[in-house]
């Protein structure tokens, strides 16, 4: 390996480095930045226990677009890299991994979206399409309550269905949740053929993948499940806006995550209720659905503003500044989605409610429709992601350096 202090700053475009990544014509600055960076992280391995990318990147002496995607959405963007780096700014390698990484992450969204023309607009703005999708859903469904009735009337024991008949609702979502599955499903197969594991295999490999696979999935639901790389590799947590150690971002995620699974398993419940036990909306405040809900919007409710909260006060070497309004676009929307619930919830008896009703949908309808373009996806491309190394560690490695 090539001595630290002889390694290239840079490489040209379409050139290669000497120290022994060579560098492709396809990558991008940004795709080549990773190239460089893991350069050195390679000739150090200094943090190669702190997450999946280091032990990743001992498996490869060259990068190309696929790797630098695959590092690039199994990096969790914990932090303890940049700030346990004697190479970071204001080093003259100015190695920033967690930025790096951020760059290429984000792109990725962009590249693999579908349609892509929407993935290139949310990128531009996602704070304020966001919102403003959000705001534009909101008011066209309340002028559509005006438009056929009053949006303050008599209480009608809090039967949504008296405001808009239940298959238009049923409908209505059905499209939009199918769409955004759908999305969300060409993507993440575009990013798992590009770097899928039987491509980096030789041919005493192939055999031996489709036998990791239901093992490595395992694992791989399991690392998701307890968010395992937030924990910063040693299980003290994040670094936010200082060195020091932090389980928050962890504990954050896990609200918003799992306050997430619950409304879905609420809206899940309350289907089952209505086709299958013919039990109709409203449901009392003490019957599944509402409980489920309930605890979900909770979450809903800790986990954005926690996680709000951290993004504002963060290190700005940490992570890609440009991605602030697509970060904050996503947390605000599961905000929103979460708070117009818990209004519609307590005043659903009250002459309130068509107006909360349109206003609440408004917020759903636009957190589904940009679920394939923004903060959410990362959730879906790092599962991937994750899916691939955990694949791959079981494979023997045959470069034959490095350790896992």
């Amino acid at each position: 390996m090539q001595p630290l202090t002889d390694m290239p700053m840079s490489a040209p475009e379409g050139g290669a480095c000497d120290g022994g990544i060579s560098l492709v014509s396809a990558l991008t600055a940004d795709e080549q930045e990773i190239a460089r960076v893991m350069q050195i992280c390679n000739a150090c391995r200094y943090c190669e226990g702190f997450c999946a990318v280091f032990p990743a990147m001992t498996r490869r002496l060259t990068f190309d677009k696929a790797d630098t995607h695959h590092l690039a959405n199994l990096c969790h963007n914990c932090g303890a890299c940049l700030h346990a780096c004697q190479y970071a700014p204001p080093h003259e390698f100015a190695v920033n991994v967690p930025r790096a990484m951020a760059k290429v992450r984000k792109r990725t969204y962009q590249d693999y979206a579908w349609p892509a023309s929407f993935g290139r607009l949310y990128q531009r703005a996602g704070l304020t399409v966001a919102l403003a999708l959000a705001g534009g859903l909101a008011l066209f469904l309340v002028l559509a309550v005006a438009m056929n009735g009053k949006l303050v009337h008599e209480p009608l024991a809090g039967n949504f269905y008296a405001i808009f008949p239940h298959n238009f609702l049923a409908v209505l979502f059905s499209v939009v949740f199918l769409y955004a599955i759908l999305a969300l499903a060409v993507g993440v197969i575009r990013f798992w053929r590009e770097m899928s594991p039987s491509k980096d295999a030789d041919l005493r490999d192939v055999a031996s993948i489709s036998q990791t696979r239901l093992p490595a999935a395992a694992e791989s639901i399991s690392d998701v499940a307890q968010l395992r790389y937030l924990g910063g590799g040693h299980g003290d947590g994040c670094n936010e806006e200082d060195d020091r150690f932090t389980l928050w971002r962890r504990r954050f995620h896990h609200f918003t995550l799992y306050g997430f699974l619950l409304c879905f398993a609420a809206t899940c419940v309350a289907t089952l209720y209505h086709y299958l036990l013919g039990l109709h909306a409203p449901y009392r405040f003490s019957s599944l659905p509402v409980i489920l809900g309930s605890l979900g919007g909770i979450g809903l409710v800790i986990g954005p503003v926690g996680l709000l909260w951290l993004n504002l006060r963060r290190d700005p070497q940490h992570g890609d500044p440009d991605q602030h309004g697509m970060d904050r676009g996503f947390i605000l929307l599961l905000l929103l989605v979460s708070l117009t619930g818990f209004a519609l919830l307590l005043l659903r008896d009250t002459g309130f409610m068509a107006l909360w009703l349109a206003i609440h949908l408004g917020t759903v309808m636009a957190l589904f429709l940009t679920l394939p373009y923004g903060k959410f996806a990362h959730g879906i491309f790092r599962s991937a992601a994750l899916l691939k190394f955990n694949i791959e560690k079981r494979m023997p490695n045959r470069l034959g350096i490095g350790g896992e």
